[in-house]
């Protein structure tokens, strides 16, 4: 196998491990799986679909970058430091601070929809 071919590979097993090994990636692919079935039954604009996809593509890949970032850390160290726990906070941080915009771009979408059902 090439080289390129290889890199696909190393790519898709990260991203597997991700969402079998990682809680929170279970959770965000739950909100995925809801906010695209909420898009299909409110038919929304293409404009609405390409911001909720970023959205979306911005909190997996902060998620999946805190996962490495946790991993490399106890690689690292087993014993509490205070730079490794700087590290995995801030990392976790990240991934808080994209979920809540992700949160605020979907009430955005979404509630002008959901107020045409009362």
């Amino acid at each position: 196998m090439n080289k390129l071919a290889l890199s696909f590979c190393y790519a898709f097993r990260g991203m597997a491990t991700a969402f079998i090994k990682e809680r929170n990636m279970k959770i965000h692919a739950l909100a995925t799986a809801l906010v695209v079935c909420s898009g299909l039954y409110f038919h929304i604009e293409s404009t609405q679909w390409l911001i909720l996809l970023l959205a979306i593509a911005f909190v997996v890949c902060l998620e999946m970058v805190n996962t490495a970032i946790e991993a490399l850390v106890d690689l690292v160290t087993e014993e509490y430091r205070r730079l490794a726990a700087v590290a995995k906070d801030v990392a976790a941080g990240a991934v808080l601070i994209s979920s809540l915009i992700a949160v605020a771009i979907g009430l955005i979408i979404f509630l002008p929809y959901i107020k045409t059902l009362f």
